[in-house]
């Protein structure tokens, strides 16, 4: 029997077919972003705007701040302080609209760093249909929607692969200091460059986060002191490790109500070995894009506390899978990661259903550490390792694009309003503990 129902879904071989295909699907992305994720309300975003005009306009303390109405508060390190003042200059909705814009740039270097120079055969149809995807992934639709910053520390981190794939190393690591200076998870990045011998690039990225932090102390001296000596060790400024939200191996143990840090820093410690090891393995043949790939995912897993919206740096091993031909399992799981499904055990993760589905980011993100393909690179060549031919080019940073087919943790979310929330009981209205700003759940992280 042919395959009618395959030939059904060829997609469509006119300029206006591909127009209309695109409006249909646009029109129901927009219907669902706007009926099954709960908005934010760019909560995040507050808070910055917040502890930055009570710090320089009324003489507070970063770490004093807290939004009207909640405990919510500051807890980056002191140099995202520093780099957010420019807010205290102009009003809410203008910097609303700013971190709008610097999100949608980050994006577009985060995509043009993925997919690489193959981007031009797909021309505004493929663009058309990766924009579609994306704007149903739930750890993008959240760091929008929550003003919050990790798409542009990915954009950072990404640039530094770039350089490296492509061999122009002279300031690979600047993007990975900087990050590492706004957000303690980033910093996994410099042990990457430790682990696979690139002393010359650790060092500059090191540098580079020390003399942010060294800025940052001399501009806000009271802020750095507690920061250092307090408040980075106040695992309670940071919020509830049992919230569903919380998509690490520490919030797995904490659903489970296994509160020894001894079994977490073992789970910690095999994930690290793990990861060294595949990362040396990926740089030894080439590819930086999977050992940048693979440290997004461990410094996910290994966080204490990693909200759903951390979970944008698992977008460079989708392209690793789709680059290696792996395009079902890259559809599949980046399909379960935009359904928001763990909200479903918001109330209640206790039995086998609620291990298994309030954990399912988490399962997703250590699958992708154990079996992430490595050694596929996107030009057709062999693998080549530095001890064969020291003197070889650079792989090709060059990717295909996505198929439409497919620290210092920050806020918390709060569960979206979706039909299958609802139909569980899980509507975040009706939940004990709401503020003011219909957050529910833990503190800020």
């Amino acid at each position: 029997m042919r395959p009618t129902a395959v030939r059904g879904l060829k997609p469509p071989g006119t300029d206006r077919g591909r127009l209309l295909l695109l409006l249909t699907l646009a029109t129901l992305v927009a219907v669902f972003t706007a009926t099954v994720p709960l908005l934010r309300d760019w909560f995040d975003l507050r808070v910055y705007y917040g502890t930055v005009n009570s710090w320089i306009h009324d003489g507070g303390r970063v770490y004093d701040y807290r939004v009207p109405g909640t405990s919510y508060g500051f807890t980056y390190p002191p140099f995202a302080a520093v780099v957010m003042l420019p807010m205290a200059l102009v009003g809410l909705r203008t910097a609303i609209l700013t971190a709008l814009l610097l999100n949608l740039a980050a994006l577009a270097v985060v995509a043009r760093v993925l997919v690489g120079p193959r981007r031009r055969r797909h021309g505004w149809y493929g663009v058309g249909l990766a924009a579609c995807a994306l704007a149903l992934f739930e750890p993008l639709r959240d760091t929008f929607s929550f003003g919050q910053v990790n798409l542009l520390l990915l954009a950072l981190v990404l640039v530094d692969a770039w350089l490296l794939t492509t061999g122009r190393t002279r300031w690979a690591g600047v993007g990975i200091g900087l990050a590492a200076a706004v957000k303690l998870t980033p910093a996994l990045f410099i042990g990457l460059l430790l682990v696979t011998r690139r002393w010359r690039e650790a060092a500059v990225a090191t540098a580079v986060a020390a003399a942010a932090t060294a800025f940052a102390a001399l501009v806000a001296p009271d802020a750095s002191r507690f920061y250092w000596t307090d408040a980075l060790w106040d695992t309670s400024r940071v919020g509830r490790l049992d919230y569903v939200s919380n998509q690490s191996l520490q919030g797995v143990l904490a659903r489970l109500g296994v509160e020894s840090r001894a079994v977490w820093g073992v789970l910690v410690l095999a994930v690290l070995c793990w990861w060294a090891w595949r990362a040396r393995r990926a740089v030894a043949v080439g590819d930086w894009q999977a050992a940048f790939a693979l440290t997004g995912l461990t410094a996910c897993l290994v966080s204490p506390v990693t909200w759903v919206h951390h979970l944008v740096w698992l977008l460079p091993s989708f392209a690793v899978l789709i680059r290696a031909g792996r395009r079902r399992v890259a559809g599949v799981l980046y399909a379960v990661l935009c359904t928001s499904v763990v909200w479903l055990w918001f109330h209640d993760a206790s039995g086998v259903d609620g291990f298994l589905g309030s954990n399912a980011y988490t399962w997703i993100t250590l699958g992708l550490l154990l079996w992430l393909p490595v050694g596929h690179l996107s030009d057709g060549r062999r693998p080549v390792s530095r001890s064969t031919s020291a003197t070889a080019a650079p792989p090709s940073p060059a990717t295909p694009a996505i198929s439409a087919a497919a620290d210092q943790p920050d806020q918390p979310d709060q569960p979206p309003v979706s039909s299958t929330a609802v139909a569980a009981g899980a509507g975040a209205d009706a939940a004990t503990g709401a503020d003011r700003s219909g957050r529910i759940g833990p503190g800020p992280g």
